[in-house]
């Protein structure tokens, strides 16, 4: 796996792909800033390195050039963060991008502009990435939140520098810390898998039951279980066309000696709504129009027994609708849970938007091992899928 500490960036200049897809409120004002953070140690190495840095980024989901989705927007946050004036070309191909890029000096870092303003991007057009290709010296991909997409500039410019590719800091650590979960972790391990729904986790619990020795299956999903199993969900979330599968699964898990803990009791609401009546009842006998939206006090105690006693935890999607403060306790049990074990020498993925969403709302971002910047991404190479942004730069 080839790495920036296999090149050398003197008077180089490093096209680099980064995730800068950051939410901007009404101002276009950067509201989290996580990614540009996250790309930081990559473009200053380079820059420490005697290269420039060129780096493409998208921005949003824009039809046509709009300038809501202008990346010049994020130029000043881009500034702060690395303390390095960064330049902005406004294209990302062609002539003004060409000229911009040959005036770069050694230390200096320019943003192109959205690649999304051209259709060719997310279609994976060979000839856009040519014309990319002619940005740089050397390709480093550090976008990890869109190589599992086959676009121009995760995963078909990389043809075009052979021998000349690498992954950045932030792409190799999410590497890594993806296979320590999957094929060189210490036992026991433990996968925790929550959020609505069971479809969306179907192929992630297939290939990890293979590698883990405890499997957590909590939030909405738990339902679609409990329901299968005739226990009462009363008006609690539920995929009854996935029961069948679910049965399946718990299934293989004890053919495969994998313990599965699905929660004992729930928060019970009467309503969708902060403000709603609550019960505590047991998970299999919550009443009609009730439903459940957190784990219950009893599972919280269970869960933090199985965490505690793992090695590997890996940790995707919540125990309940963390969003309300009435029902986020589940989830910020499960994340002191996992921060001890963390302190006991545990090493602790967190990944996927809401989880990601939890540990920082909540101050866990520091107290786990490592939070994964790729939701769908991450998603896909749990089922053991073989990534286009990461296969280009391997070949």
């Amino acid at each position: 796996m080839k790495t920036l500490k296999d090149f050398n960036f003197e008077n180089k200049k490093a096209i680099i792909r980064v995730d800068f897809n950051v939410p901007l409120n009404d101002k276009f004002e950067v509201t989290d800033a996580t990614r540009i953070e996250a790309a930081k140690s990559t473009i200053i190495q380079i820059l420490e390195g005697g290269g420039s840095c060129v780096l493409m980024s998208h921005l949003g989901r824009p039809k046509g050039k709009q300038d809501e989705f202008s990346l010049r927007h994020i130029v000043d946050e881009i500034t702060t963060i690395i303390g390095v004036k960064v330049k902005f070309v406004d294209d990302c191909v062609g002539a003004k991008a060409e000229e911009a890029v040959a005036n770069l000096e050694n230390g200096e870092v320019l943003l192109l502009e959205n690649l999304r303003f051209y259709t060719e991007e997310e279609k994976g057009d060979v000839a856009f990435a040519k014309q990319l290709s002619k940005l740089g010296d050397i390709y480093v991909n550090d976008a990890f939140g869109t190589a599992h997409r086959a676009h121009a500039s995760t995963t078909i410019i990389a043809q075009f520098f052979e021998g000349n590719k690498c992954f950045g800091n932030l792409l190799a650590r999410e590497i890594e810390s993806i296979d320590k979960v999957l094929n060189n972790s210490e036992k026991p391990v433990l996968a925790i898998l929550g959020g609505a729904k069971v479809s969306s986790k179907i192929t992630v619990i297939e290939n990890i039951l293979d590698k883990v020795d405890h499997l957590i299956i909590g939030g909405g999903m738990s339902f679609t279980f409990v329901k299968a199993q005739g226990g009462k969900i009363g008006n609690s979330i539920c995929e009854d066309d996935k029961m069948e599968l679910a049965l399946e699964i718990l299934k293989q898990a004890k053919a495969k000696n994998v313990q599965v803990h699905i929660p004992v009791d729930v928060v019970a609401a009467d309503d969708f709504s902060n403000d709603a009546n609550t019960q505590i009842c047991d998970v299999d006998k919550i009443p009609d129009g009730w439903e459940g939206v957190d784990a219950g006090p009893k599972s919280r105690v269970i869960f933090d027994e199985v965490v505690n006693k793992c090695k590997t935890i890996l940790w995707n999607g919540p125990l309940g609708v963390f969003e309300m403060e009435s029902f986020a306790a589940g989830t910020i049990a499960l994340g002191h849970s996992i921060d001890k074990a963390t302190k006991n020498g545990a090493f602790s993925l967190v990944g996927g938007g809401d989880s990601v969403a939890a540990v920082k709302q909540f101050g866990f971002a520091e107290k786990v091992s490592y939070v994964s910047t790729g939701g769908g991404a991450m998603l896909e190479m749990l089922e053991g899928k073989t990534l286009p942004g990461i296969e280009a730069i391997l070949k």
